[in-house]
């Protein structure tokens, strides 16, 4: 799943997005950031604690060499948990952005022990024209198998979208995301900066899920915070809420 309350707040639209979450949502967003972020996020899903996630993520930038990012994650209770460490390494290109990440999976069930996958990434972003941008990546391209039983692999994803900024202040974003075992989904997600871009309103829906979802963003010098909720008809609300700092090199 995307992680970050600001794409939570797009629809998870966030496949052209360059900030600290781009290593997890795609990994040459981090190409763009020119000083060192951490991050840490949390939410909720439905109101049900083992429906619960946990990361921190940190994009250290050079100036020859490429960015490097490093991501740590733990989704669930003791019952059953997904907990995750990802590398990741992104450069840019003049308009072009290029990125490939590794990411080592545990899983786990009680009374059924736990399996360990490595799932490989690539993604890249681009800015066709001045205000447009494209973006596309595939998650687990290696197909990372979990067990042999049912043939049980970590999902492959790809997705690919575009994003508009018509003028300085609004963002326009939309996005089509393939489970390979699964029906495309289409997500779409707005963003519109106030208060001398400190304070940012947002967003979005998702076709698949059936889920509307809102928040906001709030800057204050090195300091990012956002929030973000999400409903579905069916299943309930969900929370998101993330911290960011960036150092001054």
């Amino acid at each position: 799943m995307p992680t970050g309350a600001r794409a939570a707040a797009l629809g998870n639209a966030s496949v052209t997005i360059p900030d600290l979450w781009a290593l997890h949502n795609n990994v040459a967003g981090i190409a763009s950031l020119k000083q060192t972020q951490v991050g840490a996020y949390a939410e909720n899903r439905f109101g049900i604690r083992a429906f619960s996630t946990v990361a921190v993520q940190a994009v250290y930038p050079t100036a020859r060499y490429g960015n490097y990012g490093l991501s740590l994650s733990r989704f669930g209770d003791a019952l059953y948990s997904q907990q995750h460490v990802g590398l990741g390494i992104a450069h840019k290109l003049g308009q072009f952005s290029l990125g490939a990440k590794a990411d080592l999976w545990q899983v786990a069930a009680e009374g059924y022990g736990s399996r360990k996958a490595v799932a490989l990434s690539v993604g890249g972003q681009a800015e066709l024209v001045p205000g447009l941008y494209v973006g596309a990546n595939a998650y687990n391209i290696n197909q990372a198998r979990l067990a042999a039983f049912n043939d049980e692999r970590l999902p492959t994803i790809m997705k690919a979208g575009l994003s508009y900024r018509p003028y300085p202040k609004l963002l326009l974003l939309a996005e089509t995301e393939k489970h390979i075992d699964f029906p495309a989904d289409f997500k779409a997600g707005i963003e519109y900066q106030m208060l001398q871009e400190k304070l940012a309103l947002r967003s979005g829906f998702s076709t698949q899920t059936n889920k509307a979802t809102f928040g906001l963003g709030f800057r204050a010098r090195q300091l990012q915070a956002d929030y973000a909720f999400g409903s579905t008809t069916l299943l309930g609300i969900s929370h998101h809420l993330a911290l960011g700092y960036t150092f001054q090199n």
